[in-house]
C-alpha cells in the first residue's frame, strides 16, 4: 500500500512528541513536510525524521503556507501554539487536506464560526486531537454510560489540575506561549481535556448542546510567589500582576438540563488530576476517589457511600478499544492516549470518512475559553453559548461507526475476544 503523506506544523515539545509517535508507529504514513517558526526546532524535526524514519522530509519551511497545497500531503497535524490552531486548520481545509489540531481555547467567537463555515463549505474533515477522550478510565466510564449503568446523567465535572508554575514563569525563556496568555487573559484557557469526554457522555452536538455559562476567577499570586522563591525578586515578572486567576471555575448549562463544572487550576502546588466526575440517577464516577458507585451493584454500598475501586470494573466494562490496545501494545505518550487519538484520525484519513471529534466539537469546546473571559469580565454574568451546528444538533446525519467512535461503543467492529 502506498504511504500517505503527513505534514506536521509546530515542532515545540508537543510537536516533537507527536512527530516521533507518527514516525515510530504509523508505518503506512510518511512525514513529508515540517514547519516551525523557529529554525532550531525545524532542524530538530528533520533530525527526528532522519533518525526514526531514515529519510528527510520533502518540505521543511518556517512558513507552512509554502507547502500546504502540495499534492504529496494527504493530512496535516497541528501541534503549534494556541493562537494559530484555527488559522492553520482553515488553511488546511481550504487546501483539501484532512487536518487534526492539538487542544487549546479560542480567542474569539468569530474564528470558531469561521472554522465551522470552512468545514461546511469545503467538506474537508477537521479533528481536534483531544487525547483525553481516549483515556482508559474515560472510555471505561463512556462504555458504562452507554450501557445505562449510571442511569440518566445529571451532572458532570472535570478540571485541568496541573502544577505548571515553572512552565508559565519561564515562558519567555523557554519560548512557551502560556506565559503571555496568563499575563493578559483571565478565563478557562484550557477547557477541552475535561470537557471533551464530558461532551461525549452528554451527547453534545448530537441531540444535546451547551446553552449558557457563567465563570468566576480567584485572585492571582502563585506564579509571583514561585518566581520569587525560585528565581529571585529581580527575575522577569516577579512583581507583575497576572490577569489570570489561579483558579477559574466555569459552570455550564445544557439544553436538557444537565450541568457541567470545569476548573482550571495550574499555578498552585498540587498533584495532577483531571477531576472527572459523572453523576447519574443510578451511580457516580469520581476520578479523585478512584472509584465508581452503582446503586444495587453491591448490596448496601450506596447506603454506606462506598466507592468500589476503578480496577474492579476493568474486566467486565473496559472499552473494547482499550482491550485491543492493551493486547497489541500501547503507543505514544500520556499512557497511550496519544497513540489512540492519532490512530482515530489516521483511520478516518485512510478510509476517507468523517472524524470522531469534528469541527462542530472543536468550535464548541474551544469557544468556552473566550466565553468564560467575557463572563468573568462582566462580574460572572451568564453568557449564551452559540449553536455552532446551526440547529443540526437536534438531528445530525449519522456518525461513522468504527472502533474509534465516541458516540456509541461499536462492539461489532471488534474481534470476539475484545467484546
Amino acid at each position: 500500500m502506498e504511504k500517505m503523506g503527513v505534514a506536521v506544523i509546530g515542532l515545540g515539545n508537543r510537536g516533537q512528541l507527536l512527530l516521533k509517535t507518527v514516525l515510530k508507529h504509523f508505518k503506512d504514513f510518511q512525514v513529508v513536510a515540517l514547519s516551525d517558526l523557529y529554525e532550531d526546532r525545524l532542524q530538530k524535526g528533520i533530525a527526528a525524521c532522519e533518525k526514526y524514519g531514515e529519510y528527510q522530509p520533502l518540505y521543511a519551511d518556517t512558513n507552512y503556507k509554502n507547502f500546504i497545497s502540495k499534492p504529496e500531503i494527504d493530512c496535516v497535524i497541528v501541534p503549534s501554539s494556541w493562537d494559530s490552531h484555527i488559522e492553520i486548520c482553515i488553511d488546511s481545509m481550504n487546501a483539501g487536506k484532512y487536518v487534526a489540531s492539538e487542544v487549546g481555547g479560542a480567542y474569539n467567537i468569530e474564528q470558531c464560526f469561521d472554522l465551522v463555515k470552512t468545514y461546511e463549505r469545503t467538506g474537508v474533515p477537521c479533528m481536534m486531537l483531544e487525547n483525553c477522550c481516549y483515556g482508559k478510565d474515560e472510555m471505561l466510564v463512556l462504555n458504562m454510560v452507554k450501557k445505562g449503568l449510571f442511569g440518566e446523567i445529571l451532572h458532570c465535572e472535570g478540571g485541568y489540575h496541573h502544577d505548571l508554575r515553572d512552565e508559565v514563569a519561564l515562558g519567555h525563556e523557554q519560548r512557551h506561549y502560556r506565559l503571555d496568555n496568563y499575563m493578559h487573559r483571565n478565563g478557562e484557557v484550557y477547557p477541552t481535556h475535561e470537557l471533551g469526554p464530558i461532551a461525549k457522555v452528554l451527547n453534545i452536538n448530537r441531540g444535546n448542546r451547551m446553552i449558557m455559562l457563567t465563570a468566576m476567577a480567584s485572585k492571582s499570586g502563585a506564579v509571583n510567589q514561585w518566581i520569587k522563591d525560585n528565581k529571585g525578586a529581580d527575575y522577569e515578572n516577579a512583581n507583575f500582576h497576572f490577569a489570570m486567576g489561579d483558579v477559574i471555575t466555569t459552570c455550564i448549562k445544557c439544553a436538557h438540563g444537565e450541568t457541567i463544572v470545569l476548573t482550571h487550576d495550574t499555578t498552585i502546588p498540587r498533584a495532577y488530576s483531571r477531576g472527572g466526575l459523572v453523576q447519574g440517577t443510578k451511580g457516580t464516577w469520581s476520578e479523585d476517589c478512584d472509584g465508581i458507585l452503582i446503586d444495587g451493584m453491591v448490596e448496601g454500598a450506596s447506603y454506606d457511600h462506598k466507592f468500589l475501586p476503578m480496577k474492579d470494573f476493568y474486566e467486565e466494562h473496559m472499552h473494547p478499544l482499550w482491550k485491543e490496545y492493551k493486547k497489541n501494545g500501547l503507543v505514544g505518550g500520556h499512557g497511550g492516549m496519544d497513540g489512540l487519538c492519532l490512530a482515530a484520525f489516521f483511520d478516518a484519513v485512510r478510509n476517507k470518512t468523517e472524524v470522531p471529534i469534528d469541527a462542530y466539537d472543536m468550535a464548541s469546546w474551544m469557544a468556552i475559553t473566550c466565553l468564560s473571559e467575557d463572563s468573568i469580565a462582566m462580574g460572572s454574568m451568564p453568557v449564551p453559548i452559540p449553536d455552532f451546528t446551526y440547529g443540526k444538533w437536534i438531528k445530525r446525519k449519522p456518525y461513522v461507526r468504527s472502533k474509534y467512535c465516541l458516540e456509541e461503543v461499536c462492539y461489532d467492529c471488534f474481534d470476539e475476544e475484545e467484546k
